[in-house]
């Protein structure tokens, strides 16, 4: 209540403070996220100084004035799930995620393999099998147009990935190669290996493929922060997958970071990162740590999300738990108890019904405190679960795009009545949940403008469904707006410095040409970032503003 009351009384008086400011955004439409809008910004030393109407910053002088001419400007987005540095290392790779035909995915890799040093391996490529009627590819595909290149490319949800037959022979893969736990190896009618590998068993493969240099992922880094600015981005939620901790590492090398990174590194690391937190503390307003990630199952795409009831297009198989319950249990309630926050990834009902169970055992187990335990995707819904985020105060980090994305064949795999629970953004919201939204970059675009038009209007990406998926799932561009920037600064310990423009708080937010709360839903992704600012420095501005 003091800290509000604090807020609160240093608005009013920047309001009708006549003191310079280093920069005077004025003559805008500002959506703060705090329940009033403003027509002007004032920025000293990174943060907010004012935040008022345009009559009062009159009266402010300032060693720069920017006319924003009528644009609207919001608190600067923040992802709550990205793959930051392989995001950039898929900016340089080949992409497959348009690829409609086999003929297509091989002709791309081909001609990609072409322009690469002899032996350098080809990854990314961001697949979607179901672009061409939903069949696995097949090492047979591409054998001959990789050259002497090593071929392991994932398919866009990062839950399987195809392997060319010489990336089998590098990494020592026989025919007679048999499954491990929580994996699938993908096998030919003949029994032969298709080249497929799903899940635990992509590791196989991955153990024979050259880590990037320093210099490399520092690179990738780069096209990454460069990408995000564009978008309108200031933070990110990052779970790395180049190891985690190793992203961590590159992180804290980067010479000029201009996205906020929140780092969450793998629940395997626990103890490494505990370790951190009681030397270092958790980070500074440009690198943050103390959050760990596990995985309870796969995905939906892959058919490795954990059901209760088995897919209708494979009977025989409810999913796959990628992580032994019993090993993911003993790490959720180790963490837990070091104080860390926990994001771990469940898709599936039955790996969400599981892991708020586990949720809910912590405060009797590990003492009663305010923890921000995080299901990561938290995608398909038993009934009594949506109920139970709210109860327990669990967040669902969830990414809408992939609803406009799946809804094009999910219900082939778990049908209507599963569907109605399935990115159910709205009875979480009207359970009263913490919803927070994000991208899940690379599995889909990190354009935040794509996110909220997804969430608002499900209308699936083949255009068969302009009304929406499950339309009664749709929320309003409002409170989309602010699971992009309320919802995620909360969801990251940092609602005291970012995701609404109030005075006080770090200047990072985000310039569009157009007021997206008044548009037709379906324009929202079109509107076009103008300027992004994060802690008062424009890093990214548009060709001709």
């Amino acid at each position: 209540m003091r800290v509000a009351f604090l807020a609160l009384v240093l608005t009013l008086a920047a309001c009708s403070s006549s003191e310079p400011v280093d920069v005077l955004y004025t003559n805008g439409v500002i959506w703060t996220g705090a329940g009033v809008d403003a027509e002007a910004l004032g920025v000293t030393d990174g943060r907010l100084s004012f935040v008022g109407s345009a009559a009062d910053a009159a009266v402010v002088g300032a060693g720069q004035v920017v006319d924003l001419d009528g644009a609207f400007v919001v608190p600067g987005f923040i992802d709550n799930h990205t793959h930051f540095l392989q995001g950039g290392m898929q900016l340089a790779s080949v992409d497959l995620r348009d690829a409609d035909s086999p003929e297509e995915f091989a002709r791309r890799i081909g001609e990609f393999a072409s322009g690469l040093p002899e032996g350098r391996w080809i990854l990314g490529g961001d697949w979607d099998h179901e672009a061409w009627g939903g069949e696995l590819p097949d090492r047979a595909w591409i054998d001959s147009v990789g050259g002497d290149h090593p071929v392991f490319v994932s398919r866009l949800d990062l839950h399987m990935a195809l392997a060319n037959t010489r990336a089998l022979e590098l990494a020592g893969i026989l025919e007679s190669a048999e499954d491990v736990a929580g994996g699938e190896i993908v096998r030919r009618v003949d029994g032969s290996l298709s080249g497929v590998f799903k899940d635990e068993a992509m590791n196989l493969i991955w153990s024979a493929v050259p880590e990037p240099t320093p210099e490399e992922r520092l690179e990738a880094l780069e096209r990454a922060m460069d990408h995000a600015s564009s978008m309108g981005m200031t933070q990110v939620h990052d779970v790395g997958t180049f190891g985690g901790w190793v992203d961590h590492e590159t992180f804290r090398a980067a010479p000029d970071l201009r996205v906020r990174v929140y780092n969450i590194v793998s629940l395997s690391s626990w103890e490494r990162l505990a370790e951190l937190v009681a030397a270092e503390g958790r980070g500074d307003e440009w690198l943050r740590w103390g959050g760990v990630k596990g995985f309870v199952d796969g995905s939906l795409g892959s058919t490795t999300a954990w059901f209760h009831e088995p897919y209708l297009d494979e009977p025989s198989s409810t999913g796959l738990v990628v992580t032994d319950t019993t090993v993911l249990r003993s790490r959720i309630l180790a963490a837990d108890a070091a104080g860390l926050q926990l994001a771990v990834h469940a898709i599936g009902d039955h790996a969400n019904d599981w892991l708020l169970d586990v949720f809910a055992e912590l405060p009797a187990l590990n003492g009663a405190r305010e923890r921000r335990a995080r299901i990561e995707h938290a995608q398909h819904l038993s009934e009594a679960a949506i109920e139970r985020f709210s109860d327990l105060g669990v967040i669902p980090s969830m990414q809408p795009y992939h609803a406009v994305d799946d809804g094009r064949w999910a219900e082939k795999r778990i049908g209507p009545e599963r569907a109605e629970r399935t990115y159910a953004f709205r009875s979480l919201l009207d359970a009263g949940a913490a919803l927070t939204f994000g991208s899940d970059w690379t599995v889909a675009p990190l354009s935040p403008l794509l996110g909220i038009q997804a969430a608002v209007t499900r209308a699936t990406i083949d255009g068969l469904q302009p009304d929406g998926w499950v339309p009664s799932q749709k929320i309003a561009v409002e409170e989309a707006l602010r699971a992009y920037t309320a919802s995620n600064a909360w969801a990251g310990w940092q609602e005291d410095l970012v995701g609404t423009l109030e005075v006080g708080k770090l200047a990072d937010f985000v310039v569009l040409d157009r007021d997206i709360r008044f548009v037709e839903h379906d324009v929202i992704a079109g509107a076009r970032v103008l300027r992004t600012i994060v802690g008062g420095r424009v890093v990214f501005l548009s060709e001709g503003r």
